[in-house]
């Protein structure tokens, strides 16, 4: 498990997390949602130590992440951020084998190899993994980024808005896998998202954000209310339920 005990963030005068107090479950989705400058992003950073916070602690498997050696930290959690560009030219093949740098320093073993085709056939990429990433779409180029994540084979995943500029087919894809990797492989998976409704039909739990708090840390049905809704948003909200899963519609 992951412990976020009052961790705080500030950048200059900005405060832009306060006190955030969480964990993060092995079997689980975790989606954290928030407006815009909620301070989604900086929570994501601090927990998988790419930021410090000012204040408070992050605990790993009951040890503080600042006492873990880096590259042990790297088989034990992953982090998929916003911006993702390549300046020099990958096939999906190659890229997935950078998952596996925490265990082969770069010379590929028959592990490391098997590794990398489960997480491609994982994700339905054989067929193009020897296309070069700046012939693919968006949402294929995501599919494989998430690939070596997963070739990456840790306990803990993060995804920054791994839905960015997605269509819809792909946009499914990744939350199939996303809910895949927690309720079959028993990963924690964490996503900060905006899109409510996928939080919705594919979280286990939701924690919202909002000013840089945490201002809802609950299942989904807790946290898919109208009234919960619309003091995170300040907007008014419609829920409905089909399926079994409650869904909101905007006006």
């Amino acid at each position: 498990m992951i412990i976020l005990d009052k961790i705080s963030k500030a950048f200059g005068q900005q405060r832009v997390v306060s006190d955030a107090t969480t964990d993060f479950e092995k079997g689980k989705v975790t989606t954290v949602i928030g407006p815009n400058g909620a301070g989604k992003s900086t929570l994501l950073s601090m927990a998988t130590r790419l930021v410090s916070p000012d204040s408070g602690t992050v605990v790993i498997n009951g040890k503080a992440i600042s006492d873990w050696n880096t590259a042990e930290l790297a088989k034990s959690l992953a982090v998929l951020r916003q911006a993702n560009s390549m300046t020099m030219r990958f096939t999906i093949r190659e890229l997935v084998a950078f998952g596996r740098f925490p265990y082969s320093k770069g010379n590929l073993t028959a592990e490391d190899n098997d590794a990398i085709d489960q997480a491609i056939h994982y994700l339905d990429l054989a067929e193009l993994q020897h296309r070069y990433l700046d012939e693919l779409s968006g949402g294929q180029r995501q599919l494989a980024f998430i690939a070596m994540v997963i070739a990456q084979d840790t306990d803990y995943v993060f995804l920054d808005e791994p839905l960015n500029n997605l269509d819809i087919r792909h946009s499914l894809s990744i939350m199939k896998t996303v809910q895949r990797l927690a309720h079959e492989m028993g990963k924690a998976v964490i996503v900060v998202i905006h899109d409510i409704n996928f939080a919705a039909c594919y979280a286990d739990h939701i924690i919202a954000m909002k000013k840089g708090c945490i201002v809802a840390n609950a299942t989904v049905n807790d946290v898919i209310q109208a009234d919960v809704l619309e003091d995170i948003y300040d907007t008014p909200f419609n829920i409905v339920e089909a399926n079994g899963k409650r869904m909101c519609l905007y006006y």
